[in-house]
């Protein structure tokens, strides 16, 4: 699975003073926005796990952010 380059060249523009992104940079971000995001996932089904549940719910992600950072 890949994240639209698009979106995330726009989050990093807005947060960046509307600074332009190079391609390669950009590929870095995605690559490291999906990595952050398989890390925040395996915490979050760790969670529900633990809690017997199937569904991710709030505090899974709550709790995944904490343990991920």
């Amino acid at each position: 699975m890949s994240l639209p380059k698009a979106v995330v060249k726009r989050v990093l523009s807005e947060h960046a003073g509307g600074m332009r992104v190079s391609g390669s940079a950009l590929d870095k971000a995605v690559e490291a926005a999906e990595s952050y995001l398989q890390r925040l996932a395996a915490a979050a089904n760790r969670s529900a796990d633990e809690n017997r549940r199937k569904t991710l719910m709030d505090a899974d992600i709550e709790n995944a952010r904490r343990e991920v950072g």
